[in-house]
């Protein structure tokens, strides 16, 4: 009697054993799945918005620059980037704002110059094959204060000589074309039908004729081809590389004078606020002078990304 009690017990207490086993997996595969989300989480955003504030202390160099400055300069200078892009079905809306604003001391001369921009980018598309778009371009780019271009007379005086100013110039484009986009973080935009307008509003500087104006008014309407590329991503740990070529060559004179807006940064993040820089500009426009004009900055400072 004793054993077949003993056998009822084990094949019992067996049973218990596997039903709780059998209980334990299952509560563990519950918590192993993924949480249900609330059903509003399941619709993906349609916008992407954010943005990046430095303030930085740096070094630079200039060559050939319109925008007034002298060879080598120590500088403090603030920047702020905002973007805002919308996707929805086969809809995308990119749009992109640069300001920069700072002091250069320049060494040689003593003098202190802004070196600033503004520079509004907004391109529309509607999917027609996979990562073409049928697409539409807005770009307006210009600087808000005066720059001067240094030089000595033949006594070897010093002379300052203004350049560029607000408004002046300013270049006003409007493209319709194909933006190709093979992945997130680079897309080119081609187009055969571009309108741009140069804008001289200082009178000194268009009544010389200067970026290309009849001399005495104050815009040129040019028509051509326009070509934009984009690219920027996060090549190392804490490295972005952000990069933008513009390409523009005016059918209605000398269309193989392709004018040049070439711009680069190496952000390198050192913690969550402190990051350093390196940019390099490289412009060409013979209308604004006939030669290249290069831009180099190296600062470190105060980054904050929202």
């Amino acid at each position: 009697m004793k054993k077949i009690i003993f056998i009822f017990a084990t094949v019992l207490s067996t049973s218990i054993v596997s039903a709780q086993d059998k209980t334990v997996k299952d509560l563990q595969g519950d918590a192993g799945k993924a949480i249900n989300k609330d059903p509003g989480d399941t619709i993906p955003k349609i916008w992407k918005t954010g943005g990046l504030m430095t303030l930085n202390v740096g070094q630079g160099s200039l060559s050939n620059w319109v925008g007034g400055g002298d060879k080598f300069s120590l500088s403090l200078i603030s920047f702020l980037n905002v973007y805002a892009f919308y996707k929805k079905g086969k809809h995308v809306w990119d749009n992109n704002l640069d300001l920069g604003y700072g002091f250069v001391n320049t060494t040689s001369l003593g003098q202190r110059k802004s070196d600033d921009r503004i520079d509004l980018l907004s391109k529309y598309g509607y999917e027609i094959a996979p990562k073409w778009y049928l697409s539409g371009l807005f770009n307006f780019r210009t600087q808000f204060a005066k720059g001067y271009s240094y030089s000595k007379d033949s006594l070897g005086r010093d002379l300052r000589t203004l350049s560029s100013s607000s408004f002046a110039p300013a270049y006003v484009l409007l493209s319709l074309g194909f933006d190709y986009r093979p992945v997130d973080y680079f897309s080119v935009f081609i187009s055969p039908l571009t309108e741009r307008w140069v804008i001289v509003t200082d009178d000194s500087l268009s009544s010389v004729g200067a970026y290309g104006v009849v001399p005495g008014k104050k815009s040129i309407s040019e028509f051509g081809a326009f070509l934009s590329a984009k690219f920027n991503k996060e090549i190392a740990k804490n490295i972005v590389y952000t990069s933008r070529l513009d390409l523009f060559s005016n059918y209605k004179s000398n269309p193989q004078n392709v004018d040049l807006y070439f711009t680069n940064v190496l952000a390198m993040k050192v913690n969550k606020y402190i990051a350093a820089n390196i940019a390099l500009d490289l412009l060409y426009d013979d209308n604004a002078i006939k030669r290249l004009q290069v831009r180099q900055l190296l600062g470190i400072g105060l980054s904050a990304k929202f």
